[in-house]
């Protein structure tokens, strides 16, 4: 047994980790709001060309939410943003946020009058394949047409949260995705059967939910930034519009998204040509990585964007100060906590998959051939999970020091290593290969940027680290024992087939009792061993 004698490591203030706390909790509740919502559409409409059109016409405005959204413009914009309020107060950064909101809504209105005239021509270039089942392809159109004004709602979302998050308010940016989760609940719960007795198509009403949650995500907004007094003032006027795009600041923010635009789209074509590969596999294949995506959507969220969100601005305002030594403490921090939880939640998604699969989506349409395939593409996001959830902590790194260009020269590595194990992998995993080669080019990512950080001397490991790993390594393997065993021991197929309804309960139950019998055997094992948990999540 290893010593107990601690390891020296960083711990955050308490009021930082209170705020990631905070934001993972939030995350939560709206990734269980969405894991409800994802169960019910699996269960009404099953993964078919109808849910596989959905799917397309809803990434299609996800696609460019990342350009105006939480992608390029978040990354230029929370780094500006932060340095001002810490160079030149708050009156100025005001004025700030007035000119960036004029110039952001402006681009918005043309950006969704011309995507929602190019839905065919984008549909085509997104998934071309769904033209085998033509009634599909055309319900991925016209669906299109109704949810790409989304992005402008969510872009404007994405505007206040920057701003809440800067003013360490993080509750009402972290809770508002949960509002989608229930516009769609609502949607195929009611909406879908209205439909059907009018004669139209009952996958409809999911596009109608996206709409419908976009506008109240935006509403709830409004409240909280009129209490901080940074409601935006937006000018709605041409000289109003040329006045905002002079601002020095802003120009200053488009020139830092050049390069993240460039990097997003890298990241989202990456997704284009994985989203037209499974569209020319067997139907089902979008929705089945769709399924085995919002599995793996709870602990990316809860761990990564929770880092991501509060540690953006506190690295941001600590380069502002060029206090050197708290930003490289605030990073090591935070991988800290990805090697203490996305490590094990990795070890899980590749032992668990399919119990997971077979235990939450496994309801009316959703067939035992549908977790057979979904299983797979889960296992394949599961082996890139570490490095997911550590580009979360390590690109803020970049973003903070407002440089975009790094992170887009190494997308652009990790883009052309992707698509070559699509190359690779794809004729013999099919579907499974497309999570697969993501997983592993995430890895790839989070390595590249952390040299890169070693490199230029803007991080440096606190001492502690090898024992750190070790430590996490030992109860890894007993967690993972525990979990195989499980995995064989529970015939996680078959009780669909026990008699009366008891069987959902009775699955559930088993799964729960599984993920809480890991967690105590993980958690023990590191106490055992002596990891210092109050000493790493306190000073």
């Amino acid at each position: 047994m290893l010593s107990a004698k601690p390891s020296i490591i960083y711990s955050a203030p308490v009021s930082l980790l209170k705020s990631a706390s905070t934001v993972s909790l939030l995350t939560l509740l709206s990734r269980i709001s969405g894991l409800v919502r994802e169960l019910l559409v699996a269960s009404v409409f099953g993964a078919s060309e109808w849910t596989d059109a959905f799917n397309v016409a809803f990434r299609i405005p996800n696609m460019f939410r990342r350009f105006f959204a939480e992608g390029a413009f978040s990354q230029a914009f929370v780094p500006a943003l932060a340095a001002s309020k810490a160079q030149h107060g708050e009156v100025e950064t005001k004025r700030v946020i007035d000119d960036v909101a004029t110039v952001l809504v402006w681009v918005l209105l043309l950006t969704c009058v011309v995507g929602v005239l190019a839905a065919p021509a984008m549909v085509w270039a997104m998934a071309s394949g769904l033209q085998q089942a033509p009634a599909g392809y055309a319900a991925a159109v016209k669906m299109t047409q109704i949810m790409f004004p989304y992005i402008g709602f969510m872009s404007l979302v994405a505007l206040s949260a920057g701003i809440l998050n800067t003013w360490q308010q993080f509750a009402v940016p972290a809770v508002t995705p949960v509002l989608l989760n229930l516009c769609m609940i609502g949607a195929a719960w009611w909406g879908a059967p209205h439909l059907k007795q009018l004669g139209v198509e009952p996958i409809y009403a999911l596009a109608i939910g996206v709409m419908g949650g976009g506008v109240l995500q935006l509403a709830v907004q409004v409240p909280a930034l009129y209490r901080l007094g940074l409601l935006p003032r937006i000018g709605l006027t041409w000289p109003r519009f040329r006045a905002a795009c002079a601002d020095p600041v802003t120009g200053r923010i488009v020139t830092l998204m050049m390069p993240a635009l460039l990097g997003v789209g890298v990241a989202q074509l990456s997704m284009l040509i994985n989203t037209q590969i499974a569209s020319h596999l067997a139907p089902g294949s979008v929705s089945w990585i769709t399924y085995a995506d919002r599995l793996m959507e709870f602990p990316t969220a809860l761990l990564g964007v929770a880092l991501g969100v509060v540690l953006m601005p506190q690295l941001a305002a600590a380069r502002a100060q060029k206090d050197h030594q708290t930003y490289s403490d605030l990073l090591d921090w935070g991988l800290r906590l990805v090697v203490l939880l996305a490590l094990p939640s990795a070890v899980a998604l590749l032992a668990l998959a399919q119990p997971l699969v077979a235990t939450l989506y496994q309801y009316g349409a959703f067939t035992a051939r549908d977790v057979a395939k979904t299983a797979p593409a889960l296992m394949g996001w599961g082996v890139g999970l570490v490095g997911m959830v550590a580009i979360k902590v390590l690109a803020p790194g970049y973003f903070a020091n407002q440089d975009t260009k790094t992170p887009v020269r190494i997308a652009l590595g990790v883009l052309v290593a992707t698509q070559v194990l699509n190359a690779l992998l794809v004729p013999y995993f099919q579907h499974a290969a497309l999570t697969l080669s993501i997983g592993l080019g995430g890895l790839l990512n989070a390595a590249w940027l952390y040299a890169g950080l070693r490199r230029r001397g803007s991080y440096q490991p606190l001492p502690g680290w090898g024992r750190f790993f070790l430590q996490i390594a030992l109860a890894c393997t007993a967690m993972a024992a525990f979990l195989i065993w499980a995995n064989h021991a529970v015939d996680w197929l078959g009780t669909q087939a026990a008699p009366g309804s008891s069987w959902r309960l009775l699955r559930m139950a088993e799964l729960g009792a599984v993920i809480v019998g890991a967690a105590l055997i993980y958690f023990a094992v590191l106490r055992t061993l002596g990891l210092p948990f109050r000493q790493f999540l306190r000073r």
